[in-house]
């Protein structure tokens, strides 16, 4: 019992100090294009009518020091700013607390139509991030018996607290009626989000996305059609590098995807959606000697809601990108 506790001390010291001392990697959904506008600004208004979207992710819930991920938003296109305009927050949990990252970004997409069957679309979010530590749940080694695990005080001095800082991101995605592409780049100004002494200097994230929407035969009155979406999407960030390749399989209201991630994981998912509302699930699988049987992947779902509008968008052009 007692080695049992100072394992699971010893991981959580590390994850925190790895945590709190590293620029860390931004938080990532798995079901993309159910949280659009967190991958890329430009998607903003891509719905036409308001759209409302809810994200949960829990990564390694076997691991006390998991991370838990919450986003929220709401996008809609207006005719009278030529665009589409959105609101996003979402509330980072990393080690039960310890580190909270909590956002609210704005949004605004600027919708061209290039000719009549191509349209850029160019995005720029502003963000005001709220970052927080928790000294109080830190273990130390200094606090560790070792016979009867975690039972002293520590002589480090606490530090830490609450940060706020604002950053910028761009992005701006081009499509047809069956093919889309586009690229983001997060945190161009790179603000310090250091919540100890020190520069901790926020890395710039980047996105590059590449999808089509391949129907094979043709739709009636009387019999839905099968639709392919295959997709590959690229990411990059302080030397980190996540590829992701997959594609979904919709037909009528049902969506199944299978992706694979840096060959070290699956993601699989499954959705439902109608006319106004959809929801999803996806699972991560790690096949890779990170996976030890403990992590217990990751879980996300999605909740997604599109609001008829009183007034349909004169110069919306539709664009046809996966739900999940």
């Amino acid at each position: 019992m007692t080695i049992k506790i100072i394992k699971k001390g010893l991981f959580f010291l590390l994850f925190t100090l790895v945590t709190v001392n590293a620029n860390a990697q931004d938080p990532q959904f798995s079901q993309f294009y159910a949280n659009p506008i967190y991958l890329n600004p430009a998607f903003a208004g891509t719905n036409g009518c308001p759209r409302v979207a809810a994200n949960y992710r829990n990564q390694w819930p076997s691991l006390s020091g998991n991370y838990v991920t919450y986003s929220a938003s709401y996008d809609q296109y207006f005719d009278n700013i030529n665009g589409g305009f959105g609101v996003l927050a979402t509330h980072d949990q990393q080690g039960q607390g310890t580190i909270q990252h909590s956002t609210l970004s704005l949004i605004y997409s600027y919708h061209l139509k290039v000719n009549r069957k191509f349209t850029m679309l160019f995005g720029a979010k502003a963000t005001w991030n709220q970052k927080f530590l928790d000294w109080s749940r830190l273990t130390f080694g200094d606090m560790i018996d070792q016979r009867r695990g975690f039972i002293y005080g520590t002589n480090d001095v606490p530090r830490g607290g609450s940060v706020g800082f604002f950053d910028a991101s761009a992005g701006f995605v081009g499509y047809t009626e069956t093919f889309f592409f586009g690229a983001s780049a997060h945190h161009l100004n790179r603000p310090n989000e250091s919540v100890i002494v020190g520069e901790s200097k926020m890395p710039i994230r980047y996105n590059a996305h590449v999808g089509a929407k391949i129907p094979l035969g043709s739709k009636s009155q009387y019999r839905n059609v099968t639709t392919i979406m295959p997709n590959v999407i690229f990411q990059y960030q302080q030397g980190f590098v996540e590829l992701n390749i997959g594609t979904y399989v919709k037909y009528g209201v049902f969506t199944a995807g299978a992706w694979l991630r840096n060959r070290d994981a699956f993601i699989l998912s499954v959705g439902l959606e109608s006319d106004n509302f959809k929801i999803g699930y996806s699972y991560d699988v790690t096949v890779s000697q990170l996976n030890n049987g403990t992590s217990g992947g990751a879980h996300e779902v999605s909740l997604g809601l599109n609001i008829n509008c009183t007034k349909k968008p004169q110069r919306f052009r539709t664009i046809s990108c996966p739900s999940f």
